[in-house]
């Protein structure tokens, strides 16, 4: 993609960087990382050294988020400053950790632990003022009556420096064949532009939750160890659990070693259909569909379409639509390497948010301050 202005990101709760590749395969510069759980950083640190690109020009910082806030902002700020004096448009990209807002998670909203980082992250795009800014979080901060007005109160407080605009969106609506909803927030400076216009739709290969049920998908087929299964017609194949799992050559990938075992055999995961997932524990993932929302951890386990076994990390991958190149380490855990993967953002959602931000930043001119 060719730019006429350097796209700068700093990014926080940054995970093994699944957002963030997206935003560097789409012309942007990562150049701050802040995440605080190491073995997430050292899988960052990994994935990029195979795929060769450069560490971040400011570094990685492995602190909690509130250490900025309360005793290095004017390091951040001096970092932010020094990137703008570059000419670059500044942005900070981050998905507070969700369990608080999560429907199916601790439910604790802003008091709890991870519901308090958000507005963490707002606080510190108010006090240090990038030129442009993305908060991703879960449906569930809109689902119900007490998260909705905690999410009104931090948009309300950063309108007063930044025009702010919305979306609903699912992975499925761009390409990725996994239906999970998030919800996005941009923000642009308002002393540098007159408002946000982002059209979240151009682009998108499936642009309402229509756009793809209203297919025949199937429902359910009785599970057979290496079943074969032809491909139903007039079904969207790139929205499919089997078309990636081919894509990605995940048979050949270096973590289709990495699976659970099961400690009491394998007669559990023979029993269930395949396609069934509407269990809270052992989904079976369609070969001919899309998965539900790769949210691994809580008991939440995901089974192969034909074979008796749970998904492997490579699978896994797959079905968040990330490059086949990507690589977890091997020394890595193989909790942290699920939880990293369900904590992330969908290749393909990412670089569809990285195209419509840059499209316009790139084409309102940007009058800094």
């Amino acid at each position: 993609m060719k730019t006429k202005q350097q796209l700068s990101v700093f990014s926080f709760f940054s995970g093994s960087g699944l957002l963030d590749l997206a935003f560097e395969k789409h012309g942007y510069s990562v150049c701050f990382v802040n995440e605080y759980f190491k073995p997430f950083v050292d899988a960052y640190k990994y994935s990029r050294e195979k795929l060769k690109i450069a560490p971040p020009k400011y570094g990685h910082f492995d602190c909690p988020i509130d250490d900025f806030l309360e005793k290095d902002l004017s390091q951040l700020k001096g970092f932010v400053e020094k990137e703008k004096s570059t000419g670059a448009l500044v942005g900070f990209i981050g998905g507070p950790p969700c369990p608080d807002f999560s429907v199916g998670g601790k439910n604790r909203g802003k008091e709890g632990v991870n519901g308090r980082l958000s507005q963490s992250y707002i606080d510190l795009v108010y006090k240090t003022e990038p030129d442009w800014f993305l908060f991703e979080n879960v449906k569930g901060l809109w689902r119900t009556k007490k998260h909705r007005e905690f999410y009104e109160k931090i948009k309300v407080e950063i309108s007063k420096k930044y025009h702010v605009t919305e979306r609903l969106i699912n992975s499925i609506e761009a390409g990725c064949p996994q239906d999970r909803d998030r919800i996005l927030m941009f923000g642009v400076l308002k002393k540098n532009v007159k408002k946000a216009t982002l059209d979240w739709n151009a682009g998108l290969p499936f642009p309402n939750r229509t756009a793809f049920e209203d297919y025949s998908w199937v429902d359910t087929t009785p599970f057979s160890e290496n079943s074969k299964l032809a491909k139903p017609n007039n079904i969207p194949v790139e929205l499919t659990v089997q078309h990636w799992f081919d894509a990605n050559d995940v048979e050949n990938h270096p973590n289709q070693i990495d699976c659970f075992k099961p400690r009491q055999g394998l007669a559990k995961f023979q029993t269930v259909l395949e396609g069934d997932v509407s269990r809270k524990s052992s989904k079976r993932v369609h070969r001919w569909r899309y998965s539900p929302t790769a949210a691994y951890g809580n008991n939440e386990v995901h089974l192969h379409p034909y074979k008796a076994r749970r998904l492997t990390v490579a699978e896994a991958l797959s079905i968040q639509s990330m490059p086949k190149n990507f690589v977890l380490p091997p020394d890595m855990s193989l909790t942290n390497k699920f939880k990293t993967i369900g904590n992330g953002v969908p290749f393909l959602l990412g670089s569809h948010i990285a195209t419509v931000i840059s499209d316009f930043l790139l084409q309102n001119k940007i009058e800094k301050a």
